[in-house]
């Protein structure tokens, strides 16, 4: 299969002749600052996110919402928020290709803070399903585009490494989020309304940090072009001063096109699809999960137990990163199809495990499950998602995959309202096998890019 040929691995690009040693120290600077500003925005979305997840404990509890906000309707509401998060992902990173991403990231921020101070101040259900739908428009707004921005940033030699750290943001976002809100709506204001106030407080703060370090492009690159081995064709290399190719403007549909006919982006969509439902129904309904599992440990232990699961999650994109840049040899699948392999025994094994009542159990369990889920995701959504999209295109690419897997996480938000235990980890168990399945035949594959 010529899917299966080894492709050249590009080399960092040649310095030009002019070059100064004054200007390797500027590439350097803007690459740490975009680096540390678009790591801060893509984690901040995250104390907005997590609100919910956390604000359901006061909710189930809250005795005037009794019958109005049940564990079915809270099930629904997520669905609403994940499917226009889809929608959004299908848009936002078209758009970002076309108008760049400070434009479509800092809409998103505003949006986002807007959702959440209209759900901090009332608790009508049909006020909460507008407000859960513009959120999840808003949160699409923030992976595709900043995965872009970095793109733009770093070559493709070192994109799994860098990428890899980079994708602690959001792993990071859900283990500091809910025991920070937590801490603030049950022990500081004894109010869950609180937690989407001081999600949009902090977000807010975010958001003036991003507008004061961000840039789209390297500032000094010449027209806005982006590192060597990731520019654009020659047809579309023509820049605009932004830093978006003039025939993205001319023609904004051409990339989504691209991305459609290329094979490698809808198999990591596909693969995408099968491994997001686990890794939303824990980020959504970890607390929910854990209390059901465990009982005694309370409000406060029930969101604090899956703190390692995102802790597991902040270590795995650095080292599946590692891998896929040294021992791989820049190759995406392979330490993908390992991680799902694992992430297929502990999900089966979810249940029999965290019978015995033990929270160290539970934590353990939750740390390898969010070790392999997050090494998979990081790989699939960023790394590989930016490698297999053109320049020109690699927010649409990025876009086209995080949509497909925003529509599986809608089964994640979904399911865990309606099904048992042992359906749902079972389920989630079978898909990430299937994903294994799906990314095994491309298991030699490389990006292609202009030099090779």
């Amino acid at each position: 299969m010529a899917d299966l040929a080894p492709q050249s691995v590009p080399h960092e690009p040649p310095i030009p002749p002019g070059s100064t040693r004054a200007a390797l120290r500027s590439a350097a600077r803007w690459r740490r600052q975009i680096f540390a500003v678009t790591w801060l925005a893509y984690a901040g979305f995250y104390f907005v996110r997590q609100a919910f997840a956390v604000a359901k404990l006061g909710i189930l509890d809250d005795p005037t919402l009794h019958g109005v906000l049940t564990e079915r309707v809270l099930g629904v509401l997520d669905a609403v928020y994940l499917a226009a998060y889809a929608v959004g992902q299908f848009l936002w990173g078209m758009w970002a290709d076309r108008f760049g991403p400070r434009v479509v990231v800092t809409v998103g921020m505003l949006g986002a803070i807007a959702a959440a101070c209209t759900m901090g101040v009332s608790s009508a259900l049909l006020v909460f399903g507008g407000a859960m739908v513009v959120q999840g428009l808003a949160q699409s707004a923030g992976w595709a585009p900043l995965c872009k921005n970095m793109g733009n940033f770093f070559p493709v030699r070192t994109r799994g490494r860098v990428l890899g750290l980079w994708s602690t943001n959001y792993a990071f976002g859900g283990l500091a989020a809910p025991p920070f809100l937590a801490w603030w709506a049950y022990q500081v204001l004894d109010n869950w309304h609180a937690a989407f106030l001081v999600g949009a407080a902090t977000l807010a703060v975010v958001l003036v940090v991003f507008l004061l370090f961000q840039r789209d492009v390297p500032p000094d690159a010449p027209a806005g072009n982006a590192p060597a081995d990731a520019a654009p064709p020659a047809s579309m290399a023509a820049a605009t001063p932004s830093g978006t190719p003039a025939a993205a403007r001319r023609a904004p549909f051409a990339p989504y096109r691209a991305a459609l006919k290329d094979r490698m982006v809808l198999t990591l969509g596909g693969a995408y699809f099968l491994l997001k439902p686990a890794r939303y129904a824990i980020l959504l309904w970890g607390p929910v999960l854990v209390s059901e599992r465990l009982p005694a440990v309370g409000k406060v232990g029930a969101t604090v137990i899956p703190i390692s699961f995102g802790a597991a999650g902040v270590l795995a994109p650095m080292l599946i990163g590692w891998l896929s840049d040294t021992v791989f040899r820049s190759r995406r699948v392979p330490p993908c199809v390992l991680a799902l392999a694992v992430l297929t025994g502990a999900l089966a094994l979810f249940m029999p495990l965290t019978a015995t009542g033990s929270a160290v159990v539970m934590m353990a369990v939750l740390a390898v499950i969010g070790l392999a889920v997050y090494a998979a995701d990081a790989m699939i959504s960023c790394v590989a998602a930016v490698d297999f999209g053109s320049a020109g295109g690699a927010g649409t690419a990025a876009g086209l995959v995080n949509g497909c897997g925003s529509i599986g996480a809608v089964l994640g938000g979904l399911l865990p309202g309606f099904l048992s235990g042992t359906a749902l980890f079972h389920g989630f168990a079978g898909a990430a096998l299937l994903a294994g399945l799906l990314l095994l035949p491309h298991w030699n594959r490389r990006p292609a890019t202009p030099s090779s």
